[in-house]
C-alpha cells in the first residue's frame, strides 16, 4: 500500500469516527443523525433528511433561500450548524402546510402569484411567517415610523424592509409584498 493510499484510508476512518450524533426536531418529528460537526443545518435538512424545500442559494447568508424557522424565529440555515439545534423546534416549508391544507401565506403566494421560478419561495414564505410573528410581538424595524406605538403599522415599506434579507432573482417583489399584506390582513383584498 502506498503512502497516498494509507493517508486516504486513514482519512476515511477518521472521518467516520468524527461524526457527531444529533437529534433534531424537524416539522414536529424527532430525527436522529450522525453528521460531521461542521455540517450546516441546510445540508443536514437537504442531504441527510432529504427535505428539498429549503434551498441552497448563496451558501453565505445573503439571499435567504435557505430560511427556516427555529423556535419560531427565522434563521438562515446555511449559516447555522446542525449540531447547534439539538433542543430546538425546526420548521421548514414542508412543515407549514400541504396541498390540501395550505398555510395562509402559502395560499396568499399562490393567489397573488408571489413567485416566478419558485426557487426563493420556500425561504420567502418561512421568512414571512417569522416576520409576521415579529410584527405581532411589536418588534420595530428600521422602517417603523413610530417605535413607541403599541402596534406596528404593517405598511408596504415596513414589509419590504423586514423582508430585505430574502432576494428574488425574478423580481416578484410587488406580488410578494401583496401576498404578505393579504395574509397579515386575513385574506385577499
Amino acid at each position: 500500500m502506498s503512502d497516498a493510499d494509507t493517508g486516504a484510508a486513514g482519512r476515511s476512518q477518521g472521518e467516520s469516527a468524527g461524526l457527531a450524533p444529533v437529534r433534531l426536531s424537524v416539522n414536529g418529528q424527532a430525527r436522529e443523525l450522525a453528521v460531521d460537526p461542521r455540517t450546516s443545518l441546510l445540508d443536514a435538512l437537504r442531504e441527510h433528511l432529504r427535505l428539498g424545500g429549503t434551498k441552497k442559494g448563496c451558501d453565505h447568508g445573503q439571499c435567504g433561500a435557505c430560511t427556516v424557522l427555529i423556535n419560531g424565529r427565522r434563521v438562515n440555515s446555511c449559516l447555522s450548524l446542525a449540531v447547534m439545534h439539538e433542543d430546538d423546534e425546526i420548521l421548514t416549508i414542508e412543515g407549514l402546510g400541504d396541498p390540501d391544507a395550505l398555510h395562509p401565506l402559502q395560499r396568499a403566494f399562490v393567489e397573488r402569484d408571489g413567485f416566478q421560478c419558485g426557487y426563493c419561495t420556500p425561504g420567502q414564505i418561512c421568512s414571512a411567517v417569522g416576520m409576521l410573528a415579529e410584527v405581532e410581538a411589536g418588534w420595530p424595524s428600521h422602517a417603523t415610523a413610530d417605535v413607541s406605538a403599541p402596534q406596528v403599522a404593517l405598511t408596504d415599506e415596513e414589509i419590504r424592509e423586514r423582508m430585505s434579507g430574502n432576494l428574488c432573482r425574478c423580481a416578484a417583489y410587488p406580488n410578494i409584498v401583496a401576498a404578505i399584506r393579504d395574509a397579515a390582513q386575513g385574506g385577499p383584498e
